[in-house]
């Protein structure tokens, strides 16, 4: 197998209302895109054309952040912006805020990101990450007439393991997890237990193209990854509580 990873470069600054598919789609046509190819896109060009982009000037902290804010000695409207994007508190301390996002992911701060957003402003995940894939993926197919994946992406920090690593939080068109269970390795003995997250793999060699420093290459083409086609959900990455034994 032979995979390839390029990014499409000098992709245009997104700004809270403008068509991301259709702009996708325009700079999709200055490559030769291939059916099966997958397109990584970082969650915050999405989250700015879904305007989910929060001015901290007009946010009003609850007592709750205040208090939190001053634990941590951070801005207790952020705090509140995370609050308000979470389910459950799982983890707190003087330095860390890990919760569980409407969505279900657990990850610091909510995925709240001050990166890449100008002035006084931080971004949040997209209420519906799978959908926006799906959206993308047929004007994709609509317009261009290729049969593709996408993944939307974040970076998520790991239990046991220091540094971030880019995970899928949204995808269309391509399986999230392949089931090896009854397989055999290389002297014969059945795979019990083993699942791999697939979609967290190919977004994970999405980052190391991607990079973290700017906005200038948000949206990666994988090429050459051999995956299942299917209309599942990247909510099926998430660990049920009851067999979660890190929280």
């Amino acid at each position: 197998m032979t995979i390839t990873i390029f990014p499409l470069r000098d992709f245009p600054l997104i700004n809270p209302g403008d068509s991301l598919s259709d702009i996708i789609v325009e700079e999709l046509k200055k490559i030769d895109l291939k059916d099966k190819d997958i397109i990584v896109i970082a969650h915050t060009i999405i989250s700015k054309a879904e305007n989910k982009v929060y001015k901290l000037d007009s946010i009003t902290p609850s007592s709750f952040a205040n208090q939190i804010g001053k634990l941590q000695e951070k801005d207790p409207r952020k705090i509140e912006i995370i609050l308000r994007e979470s389910s459950e508190i799982i983890r707190m301390n003087q330095n860390v805020l890990i919760t569980a996002t409407h969505h279900g992911f657990i990850c610091a701060n909510s995925g709240i990101d001050k990166s890449n957003t100008p002035g006084n402003t931080v971004i949040s995940l997209p209420d519906d990450p799978d959908k926006s894939a799906r959206e993308i993926m047929e004007k994709i197919k609509t317009k261009l007439h290729k049969n593709v994946a996408v993944i939307i992406s974040d970076t998520f920090g790991r239990p046991l393991r220091v540094g971030t690593v880019n995970f899928a939080i949204g995808i269309a068109g391509i399986a999230p997890l392949e089931d090896i269970r009854g397989k055999t390795d290389l002297f014969g003995y059945e795979l019990r237990s083993t699942i791999i997250a697939r979609v967290d793999e190919v977004a994970a060699a999405a980052g190391i193209v991607m990079g973290q420093a700017d906005e200038g290459t948000p949206v990666i083409v994988v090429r050459g990854v051999e995956y299942s086609i299917s209309n599942n959900s990247a909510r099926e990455l998430i660990r049920e509580p009851a067999k979660d034994v890190f929280r």
